[in-house]
C-alpha cells in the first residue's frame, strides 16, 4: 500500500500570505470560556514564501514585530521522493456557533464537520479541545454508508486575562494552534499543524523570562496504523540579553523541557505505562524532552525554532523540532507545536501543540 502523508496548507480566508489573522473572523470576548474555542474562524494558508531563515515553516511573508504572526507545517518528501503529505491540507476552520471543525482537502474523512470528541471531548484538564472526523460518509445515489479513515484535530486558545474599569475580568485570546492527524495509514497518514498569534510581541533586550504550560498532542506512528493523545507540561526560559548573535537574529538563549508526558488511547485510556514498557524494561514514564541551547534561536518577530531531544538510558529516544511564536508586550505568552519522533525500528511521532504563559495568575 503506497502512502501519502500530508503536511497542512491551511487556508486563511482574511489573511492569505498578507500576515494578517488567519482566526480573527467575529472572535468575541464574551463567548471565551478557558479551555474553550473561540469564535468562528479560518485557519492560515501555509503557503508562504520569502521566508530566508533556514527552518522556519510557512506562513506569514513579510513577519514584523508589530503584527500577527502565522506558521504551518511546511510540505516535505519522504527518503523514496514521495510526498510525505505534510502541507496539503485546505480550509480548516472552526465554527464557534455548533462547536465543529471544518478539514478540506483530506480524502476519506467525512462529508460534514468534525464533531466535539464523545470519549475524549478535551486534554490536560480541560485546556485543549478534541474533535472527530465522520466514521462514515454517505452515497448520495445509493444511500450506502462508505466507511472513512480515523482523524481527529487538537485546538487550544490562549487565556489572556483583561481586566476592565468596573473590575470585570474577561479572556481574551491572543494565541491559538490547531492540530490533524490520522492513524489510518500504514506510514504517517495525513495531517498537520498550525500555530499563531494574534497580536504583536514586544523583546526586550536584558534580563530573563520564565513561561509555564501545558500541552496536547497526537501520536501516530511510521510501519503500522495507530493513533493516540498526548500530554505534557511545558516550560520555556528565555535570555534576552545573551547570546549577541546579529541585528535579525536576536540570538537570545532559549532553554526549556517538555516534561510529565503522558499518553492516551482514542477511548479515553491513560496507556503511558504501557508504552513507556516498549522503550526499555527500565523505563516507567516517557522520557523529558530537553531543548539544545545555542545562538539564532529566537529572531525580532517573534519566531522561535529549536532542535529537542530526549534520551532513555543515555541514548537518544527522539528528535525534532520546537517552532513557536512569542507574543505580548511584555512579553506574555508562547504558543507553537514541538515534532518529536522516536529513532530505530519503529518509528512513532508524538505531534504536541502548547501555550505557556509569563503569568503565573493565568497559567494552567
Amino acid at each position: 500500500m503506497k502512502t501519502k502523508i500530508l503536511s497542512l496548507v491551511l487556508v486563511a480566508g482574511l489573511a492569505a500570505c498578507s500576515g494578517g489573522n488567519p482566526f480573527d473572523e467575529g472572535t468575541t470576548a464574551e463567548e471565551e470560556t478557558p479551555g474553550t474555542p473561540t469564535d468562528g474562524e479560518t485557519i492560515g494558508d501555509g503557503e508562504g514564501t520569502g521566508i530566508n531563515r533556514d527552518g522556519i515553516p510557512p506562513g506569514t511573508v513579510s513577519p514584523s514585530p508589530d503584527s500577527s504572526l502565522f506558521r504551518a507545517e511546511a510540505r516535505s518528501e519522504s527518503e523514496t521522493g514521495i510526498d510525505a503529505g505534510n502541507g496539503y491540507a485546505t480550509g480548516i476552520t472552526y465554527n464557534s456557533r455548533n462547536d465543529t471543525f471544518t478539514v478540506d482537502n483530506i480524502a476519506f474523512d467525512g462529508d460534514r464537520p468534525y464533531d466535539r470528541g464523545t470519549r475524549v471531548s478535551s486534554l490536560n484538564r480541560g485546556e485543549f479541545a478534541v474533535y472527530e472526523g465522520p466514521r462514515t460518509a454517505t452515497d448520495p445515489v445509493t444511500g450506502e454508508e462508505v466507511d472513512q479513515f480515523v482523524y481527529r484535530a487538537i485546538y487550544g486558545v490562549s487565556r489572556n486575562r483583561v481586566r476592565a474599569a468596573d473590575g470585570t475580568v474577561t479572556d481574551v485570546p491572543t494565541t491559538q494552534f490547531a492540530i490533524v492527524r490520522t492513524g489510518s495509514y500504514i506510514d504517517y497518514g495525513f495531517g498537520g499543524f498550525i500555530y499563531q498569534r494574534d497580536t504583536d510581541v514586544s523583546l526586550p533586550n536584558s534580563l530573563q523570562a520564565r513561561f509555564s504550560g501545558k500541552s496536547a498532542g497526537l501520536r501516530d506512528y511510521a510501519g503500522r496504523a495507530g493513533l493516540e493523545y498526548s500530554t505534557a507540561d511545558v516550560t520555556v526560559d528565555v535570555d534576552f540579553e545573551d547570546f549577541n548573535d546579529g541585528e535579525s537574529i536576536r540570538g537570545d538563549g532559549v532553554k526549556g523541557r517538555v516534561f510529565n508526558r503522558r499518553v492516551i488511547d482514542l477511548n479515553g485510556n491513560d496507556i503511558t505505562a504501557a508504552i513507556a514498557s516498549t522503550i526499555s524494561e527500565d523505563e516507567t514514564s516517557i522520557p523529558d524532552a530537553i531543548f539544545e541551547v545555542g545562538p539564532d534561536a529566537l529572531d525580532n518577530n517573534g519566531d522561535l525554532i529549536v532542535d529537542i531531544q530526549s534520551q532513555s538510558g543515555g541514548d537518544v529516544y527522539e528528535e525534532g523540532k520546537f517552532y513557536a511564536i512569542v507574543s505580548g508586550d511584555a512579553p506574555d505568552e508562547i504558543v507553537g507545536v514541538f515534532v518529536l519522533e522516536t529513532q530505530g525500528t519503529q518509528r512513532t511521532r508524538d505531534t504536541g501543540g502548547f501555550i505557556v504563559y509569563r503569568d503565573p495568575a493565568v497559567r494552567p
